[in-house]
């Protein structure tokens, strides 16, 4: 009897002082969900880890492409920063020549500047794309697979 009253104050004391407040808390090792098909080609999975934060004023979304896919010519309303966090994959601002983009490497591409970006033929590729949400990304021209295609060949001879 003793052990349990003494059980029992022990126990009542830890949850007097244990904290209310609930922490929201997530992860970016969650694949996320399917992205639908617009303004890309394959598969391609999309995690919202922070989005519309006012109090940070900056997004961070995690996306997964299957080897073979690539988003569209586009261009955001602030920079834009990638960081590879595993596999490769091809990057391309307009005007310069595409190249691929490895596990550890970050890239910054600068407000305004039409860029496209997509996993390699062969690998998968995982990033974080950190960017501002004040405005929504501008979908400017289409990657053909047969563009694609030639990027591929052409960094595979290099």
């Amino acid at each position: 009897m003793k052990n349990s009253i003494f059980l029992f104050l022990i126990l009542s004391s830890v949850s007097v002082f244990s904290q209310d407040a609930k922490y929201n808390v997530s992860s970016y090792l969650t694949e996320g969900t399917k992205a639908p098909n617009t303004h890309y080609i394959g598969e391609a999975w999309l995690n919202p880890i922070i989005h519309d934060d006012k109090e940070l004023g900056y997004n961070i979304t995690k996306a997964t492409f299957k080897a073979n896919s690539t988003l569209d010519w586009h261009k955001h309303g602030s920079a834009q920063v990638l960081i590879i966090v595993d596999g490769e994959a091809y990057y391309q601002e307009k005007g310069n020549e595409p190249e691929i983009l490895k596990e550890g490497d970050i890239i910054k591409c600068e407000k305004d500047i039409e860029h496209w970006h997509s996993s390699t033929r062969y690998s998968d590729v995982t990033y974080l794309a950190l960017y501002s949400g004040e405005q929504p990304t501008t979908w400017t021209e289409v990657v053909t697979q047969e563009y694609y295609d030639e990027v591929a060949e052409e960094l595979k001879s290099n």
